[in-house]
Formats: C-alpha cells, structure tokens, sequence
C-alpha cells in the first residue's frame, strides 16, 4: 500500500486548545497544558498514525502582541512552523472568538500560500445558530480549503479531523517508528512537565518569568532515572516563592511532576530540582538558544 507522511502545523491564538487537541490526537500527554495564556514556548510534535498515513502535528507558541524578546522569539518560531509544513490549519476557540481580533493572523496565514485549514474548537460551548455563522466569516476572511468544527477537549470530531489529515498528506515514507509519540527527548519532557507544574501552582507573575532546564538524566542500574531540573527565576524576590516555606512549595511542584514523568516513562522517577535567580534571561540570546527560539 501506498504511504503517506507530512507535518502538520497548528496555530492560534493563546488557549485556543492546540495543546489539547494535539495530545488527544497523540492519546497521550506530549504538550504541556494549563489554563493560563502563552502556556507553549517552542514547537512540540505530536507523531499520529491514520491508516497508511503518518501525520505529524506541530504545536505551536500561541499568536499574540510579543513585547520581549522571548515573546518575539516565540510568535517567530510559531510561523517558521508554517514555512515547513504540508498543512496549517488555524484553530480558533468559538466561544470567545472576535472575527477583528483574528483578521491580522488569517490574512498573514493567507499571505504564505500554504494550504490552509480552519478548526473551529470548543463548540460545544456555542450554540448552532452562532457557530455556522462564525465559521462562515472566518472561513471566508482565511480563505480556508476545509473547515472543521471539534470539541478538543471531548474529543469530539477529532477521529473525522484525523482521518482527512491523513488523507491529505503528501505521498512518501513514514519519517518515525510507527509506535513513537512525539519528537520530544526524555529531557524536554521532565523540564516541560516542570514547568507546567509552576504555572499551575504558582501566582500569575512568577510562571512567565521562569526558564526550566533538565541539567542531568541519568539511567540507573534499577531501571530508573536520576532527572535533575534548574528552574530560572527572573527576579530574585521570585526564588523566595517558588522554594516556599521550609521548602514545601518546591516539593509540591517536584512531586505532581514526578507523578506525570513516571505515568509517561513508564519507569520510577528520582527528581531533583534546584532554583536560580536569572534576571533578564527572557532578554538573553543564550537562554532563547537552549529554549530552541534562536538559532
């Protein structure tokens, strides 16, 4: 039989669902997901098979107004997903979406000639009468081929969305082993699932001024892992917080996140996790390299 491979990029505003969708495609956490905007900071790949086809999801930083340089840095790696994929399918959130605020994302997706696809996600929160007129003027200022409207959430419409992925994949040879998940190594999955851990216990201004990086990941003769993690704080009055008293905040947050990596590895999970004060590292080109945001 003929197979058939290609990259398909997601992109969206924040918290528009690319995460959500693009682990309930895989039916197993490779995003990271949290209920604060700008949750993804670099491309993840999710590897789904359909049949004979082998799509390959990218998700992507949220669109948004970038100030920092991280910001910049990650809008910039949203789009240079664009440039290498077979399909870009733009999904929107129905239940907030405001056709002006998506007019400067869908005429710049329009402008890169890439074949185009618009996903209309949480529609179970709008009623029918307001969806298929959404979907009509969206699908009209994007000048999208398909339209398709899914509850990523509930998985609902995701086997349909899934299947005409697969069917449009370009003709070629599988680029992963068919049972492989996603592009991510072991070490950006212990510092991701960090890092998801920190927004979702932490205030609002502490998450987006923390870096997270996997130090060590070694392989004991048990068959376990030794993971040592540094968290980077962007203000010094932050590592107070993110230790907590006696410490009790940094092991809650190394503890849910052990849980997560030993569900994932399959395997007993040793973390270890330190916490440094960086200011300004959003603004270093060094930082932005080990993030994967610059070359």
């Amino acid at each position: 039989m003929t197979t058939r491979c290609g990259y398909v990029a997601l992109l969206g505003r924040p918290n528009a669902g690319k995460s959500t969708m693009l682990n309930q495609a895989v039916g197993a956490k490779v995003s990271i997901v949290t209920p604060k905007a700008q949750t993804t900071r670099f491309r993840v790949s999710g590897i789904v098979m359909r049949g004979e086809a082998q799509i390959v999801l990218i998700d992507t930083p949220g669109l948004f107004a970038p100030k920092r340089r991280l910001d910049r840095a990650m809008v910039a790696a949203a789009w240079d997903s664009v440039a290498g994929a077979d399909l870009a399918c733009m999904l929107v959130d129905a239940f907030r979406a405001k056709p002006d605020d998506l007019a400067e994302p869908l005429e710049a997706l329009a402008r890169t000639g890439r074949r185009r696809w618009l996903i209309l996600n949480k529609i179970d929160l709008l009623p029918r009468e307001k969806l298929l007129p959404l979907a009509d003027t969206l699908a009209k200022a994007g000048s999208f081929a398909e339209v398709f409207m899914v509850s990523a959430l509930k998985r609902d419409g995701i086997d349909r969305l899934l299947d005409a992925m697969g069917d449009a994949m370009p003709e070629g040879p599988h680029l992963y082993p068919e049972d492989e998940m996603t592009d991510q190594t072991d070490r950006m999955l212990a510092a991701e699932l960090v890092r998801e851990q920190i927004f979702m216990q932490l205030r609002e201004e502490i998450p987006y001024g923390a870096s997270v990086e996997t130090e060590s990941f070694k392989d004991l003769a048990d068959g376990s892992a030794r993971i040592e993690v540094t968290v980077y704080v962007a203000r010094i009055a932050h590592k107070k917080i993110m230790l907590g008293e006696g410490g009790a905040q940094i092991k809650s947050i190394g503890s849910k996140a052990r849980s997560q990596l030993e569900r994932l590895l399959e395997r007993r999970v040793h973390l270890f996790l330190n916490v440094k004060d960086r200011p300004g590292w959003d603004e270093e080109s060094a930082r932005l390299r080990a993030l994967g945001l610059e070359g």
